[in-house]
């Protein structure tokens, strides 16, 4: 007996993907007031092709995704598609990136408000060493607080390693125009341990960090003087050789407290490189690896939110995207579930087609319904999951019935919005779930 993970899932698993929700699958299909619209944006730093846009770095995001901000639309969360981790080389669309876009579907009766058009902004971070630590993700979560104090909101970050194999994502082109890099301190360390001199930063790993910014006066209440908190991030993975192969989190267990206290999960950090003093010395590799969420607390004080938590398999054929969790993505927009935060897996398969499959976790909230809410005495299972049939997400690894993700017309600036989603996306949700609670939630044994 024990509780929380699961046994961990065959590295061969060829489940398309997995769903786990806070809420039962009727509650999850309830309308509200809000109903999302998003757009789904490839860009890449080798070259262009009918659906990806290049761009010499990431850096011209805000000059690329203009066009959209100037409709309503914002950034929500940007990350690679492949995660070349651990591996000896880069792998192929190693510098393709996916930048989601969303915004409220617009009313007929909503009144135009300047603060409806943030700007977009992106600082370039030098960081120490050759990899993360907690140490150095705190102290950068410290000067994302010092910025937002300047009336900022911190959209998410992207790190890269421009010289030479390794790090986050390999090698990335040097170009940098577009980037600020103000004069600032390098990110503090602990007490007691010393300030980071300038001569142990490598001149090659680098953060990008994204933040929102408003005209003075313009900025909407609940955006100033914005709080981030780190939150605990753990998983239990399985390696073949160096490059994790599997991996498994009770994600639920993990940021419920959070989400309780009506904050949004915007960014998170994992260690995936293995300490290399442990490949020298012939210890075993550990089958755990460990990180942080970043929330978001705004000024304000918003209701508690609900989640879904989505493992989903990417699979690219050829130079392009065919399958993700776009089409999921859509039908949660139409009852009000807005995407915060992907984290990208160094987990790459293929299929039986031969594709690259590459495996992702995207993390969605909503705020809570308060009529939806369960008396006290109803038991709460917040490690309710349920595999996805194939039909159901898109196209997994292995499928024979594949779901095509093809642009529809009427895209924006010539970029595709990928069609709509799948009325049965949500149909293998079990009956029964976690119900919001003023306990703590409770984990199902296994």
């Amino acid at each position: 007996m024990g509780c929380g993970l699961r046994k961990l899932e065959d590295p061969e698993d060829s489940s398309p993907g997995k769903i786990y929700s806070t809420l039962k699958r009727p509650q999850v299909e309830t309308k509200t007031d809000t109903v999302y619209e998003y757009v789904l944006l490839d860009f890449s730093m080798e070259g262009s092709r009918p659906t990806v846009q290049y761009v010499a770095s990431l850096c011209e995001l805000p000059q690329a995704l203009q066009p959209y901000y100037t409709q309503g639309y914002v950034l929500t969360a940007l990350h690679p598609i492949i995660l070349s981790v651990g591996r000896t080389r880069s792998l192929p669309f190693s510098l393709l990136y996916r930048a989601i876009l969303a915004r409220p579907r617009p009313s007929k009766h909503a009144v135009s408000m300047c603060h409806s058009v943030p700007v977009l902004r992106v600082e370039e971070w030098p960081l120490p060493g050759e990899s993360l630590t907690g140490d150095i993700v705190r102290a950068l979560i410290d000067r994302v607080n010092s910025s937002a104090r300047g009336g900022v909101r911190f959209v998410g970050s992207v790190l890269q390693q421009a010289g030479g194999g390794g790090g986050s994502n390999g090698r990335v082109p040097s170009p940098r125009r577009g980037c600020r890099s103000p004069p600032r301190s390098p990110p503090r360390t602990p007490p007691g341990d010393g300030d980071l001199e300038e001569n142990t930063y490598s001149p090659d790993l680098r953060l990008l960090v994204f933040f929102h910014s408003w005209a003075p006066g313009c900025a909407p209440l609940d955006s100033l003087a914005c709080q981030y908190h780190q939150g605990a991030l753990s998983m239990r993975v399985s390696r073949k050789g160096q490059v994790v192969s599997a991996l498994e989190a009770d994600w639920l267990e993990l940021t419920a407290a959070y989400y309780r206290k009506g904050w949004s999960l915007v960014d998170s950090f994992v260690y995936w490189d293995t300490p290399k003093v442990m490949c020298v010395s012939g210890d075993p590799v550990p089958r755990s690896l460990e990180g942080l969420f970043v929330y978001e607390e705004r000024s304000t004080s918003p209701p508690a939110n609900d989640t879904i938590v989505v493992e989903q398999w990417t699979v690219i054929e050829g130079s392009n995207v065919k399958t993700d969790y776009g089409p999921l993505l859509h039908t949660l927009a139409e009852f009000g579930w807005l995407l915060t935060c992907v984290l990208p897996t160094p987990i790459i398969r293929h299929d039986s087609d031969g594709n690259l499959a590459t495996k992702q976790v995207v993390f969605l909230q909503r705020p809570v319904k308060m009529q939806a809410a369960s008396p006290k005495n109803q038991d709460a299972t917040a490690s309710m999951q349920r595999d996805v049939s194939t039909r159901s997400v898109s196209r997994g690894v292995g499928s024979t019935t594949p779901e095509e993700l093809s642009p529809t017309s009427g895209g924006i600036g010539g970029f595709p919005v990928f069609g709509g989603g799948y009325p049965s996306a949500l149909s293998h949700l079990e009956e029964g779930g976690f119900e919001q609670d003023d306990g703590a939630a409770e984990v199902t044994c296994m």
